[in-house]
């Protein structure tokens, strides 16, 4: 496939499913003194805490530590902040198909034949997602081993800074009235809380419609105590052993700045000083990897030093499935982004979003599309809106399972990931309820007045079949079996989880087993995504587990 065909295909994906991926900017962007590029950095520096990746996790946690210690932090991309603020909404395409070196996602395509993307930005996906926020389940608060308080505490700081109540326009309403009449009960309201039924959930968009993004919580840094350095790519975590029987453990790390030009962060002498990773579910797992810790044929292979066997490194890769229909609407609609979901646990989410800018998405998309679309002219633009939305369905708690599997040495490269989707049949069914209920909620009579009654939902199911939402093989029942159209149309929710699961690669207080001064704290360490979406509780995380370090090494 030539770079034309793969931009293509890349942007039709965006177009009709990406509502996730939605971009803005605030105006009022904070000033970081702490915040300089790497090629900034001395080539020899030392440090209590070493934070590998700036994103969901990495920025609560840094921030936190950096009010007793001196913490660095190592972002492989760069600042949220560089670029004015996007005063259409509906161009969140800007930021996926964003061709430089410097974009705020990194595209990649799975061994399954699924587009998807991967951050590389201060403040990580939350940077480009669509913002909502909801609570995790108790069950993975258990499953953390994380206190209760200290969990209510942690969600309590985040929402100070980045949590706001969703707006429910006309859209919204119809799909949460859509969503009860279908019988997803009961209605809850606005809520934090995950629980089954439909609500109203909080967004990371402010009353002005700008993005507060994880990277805003490093206002609550003590910015004499810490460092971030930006476009600062880790090769490998330096790990020592002493003895034949010692165990090996973290000394310092080599990083890479824009230049090329490499340097060393060493930590302090202290013994409860830590290296600590949170570069993601894809990037964290390949770090392991790149210094020696993981499955031992593999890094033999590529010509790595294995210093430890652990086969359980990159292993357990899940990733939660992305269904739907596109909807077209008679009347005009507002652009909304997810503010309201339906929980049916532990089979589905259903979420929704309206008014969706196609203009960069020339080719077929657009002209499948083109009689839905808005097709006005607004001053000297031409608004290429959705006249519709779009309503999807995110299969909860997957079954299946993949893995990575590294390509090469160069930490700029995505390793090959395979997810695996649908493999299990019990995933398979959930996708199926997930579309029937969608199919319910469009042909509800709260939602009436925003489709067109002439066209049924089978011809609904037909429009998304004809679209290349993937590289996957199609069936010639794609649209006529609900099965298939689940395996045909797959996309993601950007969701991804496993690859230093714990219990597995990691214990209960996320130490590497059997390295001494290494963690890993972010979504790697996940068996399942917690919440409709997990960017609350990966936040939440990593303010806990801050305040929990800060607790053991001052105790």
């Amino acid at each position: 496939m030539d770079m034309r065909s793969w931009r293509f295909l890349k942007a039709s994906l965006v177009a009709v499913f990406a509502l996730h991926a939605y971009f803005c900017h605030s105006d009022t962007a904070p000033y970081y003194s702490f915040v300089d590029e790497a090629t900034s950095a001395p080539q020899v520096s030392y440090h209590d805490y070493i934070v590998v990746g700036g994103g969901v996790a990495g920025c609560p946690l840094a921030a936190t530590l950096s009010e007793t210690d001196n913490v660095l932090v190592l972002e492989r991309g760069g600042s949220p902040y560089r670029k004015p603020s996007d005063t259409d909404k509906g161009n969140f395409l800007l930021t996926l198909l964003d061709p430089t070196p410097d974009s705020y996602a990194q595209a990649f395509i799975t061994e399954d034949g699924v587009y998807n993307h991967r951050a590389r930005v201060l403040g990580g996906g939350s940077v480009f997602n669509a913002g909502f926020y909801s609570h995790a389940e108790p069950d993975f608060i258990k499953e953390s081993g994380l206190d209760e308080a200290l969990v209510k505490d942690s969600y309590q700081w985040i929402e100070k800074k980045v949590a706001f109540k969703a707006p429910v326009l006309q859209w919204q309403s119809a799909v949460i009235n859509g969503l009860l009449e279908a019988g997803v009960l009961p209605y809850n309201g606005f809520t934090y809380d995950h629980i089954n039924g439909t609500k109203i959930g909080a967004t990371i968009f402010d009353l002005d419609d700008h993005r507060h993004s994880a990277a805003d919580l490093l206002e609550y840094a003590n910015p004499k105590q810490i460092k971030v350095y930006l476009h600062a790519t880790v090769h490998k975590i330096i790990l020592t052993t002493e003895g034949i029987r010692s165990r090996p453990r973290a000394e310092g790390v080599i990083f890479e700045d824009a230049f090329g030009v490499k340097h060393t962060a060493f930590l302090t002498k202290d013994s409860k000083s830590e290296i600590i990773v949170s570069a993601g579910a894809i990037g964290s797992p390949q770090l392991l990897m790149l210094s020696g810790i993981g499955p031992a044929h593999q890094l033999e292979a590529l010509g790595i030093e294995v210093v430890m066997d652990q086969p359980m490194v990159g292993q357990g890769m899940g990733d939660n499935t992305l269904n739907g229909l596109v909807i077209p609407s008679p009347i005009p609609v507002e652009l909304s982004l997810v503010s309201s979901v339906g929980i049916s646990q532990p089979v589905n989410y259903i979420e929704s979003g309206s008014g969706l800018n196609l203009a960069p998405s020339f080719g077929q998309i657009t002209k499948l599309l083109l009689p839905f679309l808005n097709q006005t002219t607004i001053g000297s633009l031409f608004d290429t809106r959705l006249r519709g939305g779009i309503i999807v369905q995110k299969a909860a708690r997957p079954i299946s399972r993949g893995h990575i599997e590294l390509w090469s040495t160069d930490p700029n490269e995505t390793p090959k990931v395979r997810f695996n989707y649908f493999q299990e049949p019990e995933d398979l069914r959930k996708c199926v309820q997930g579309i029937k209920t969608i199919i319910n909620v469009v042909n509800s009579k709260a939602f009436s007045k925003f489709r067109y009654q002439e066209i049924s939902t089978q011809l609904l199911l037909n429009l998304v079949a004809a679209l290349p939402l993937n590289l996957r093989p199609r069936s010639l029942a794609t649209a006529l079996s609900l099965e298939h159209f689940c395996r045909d149309t797959v996309m993601t929710f950007w969701h991804h989880h496993g690859g230093c699961q714990t219990g597995k690669v990691v214990d209960h207080d996320y130490r590497v087993l059997g390295v001494d001064g290494l963690r890993v704290i972010d979504s790697s360490t996940f068996s399942f995504t917690p919440g409709t979406n997990p960017q609350a509780a990966v936040m939440m995380l990593g303010r806990a587990m801050g305040v929990r370090i800060q607790k053991g090494r001052y105790s």
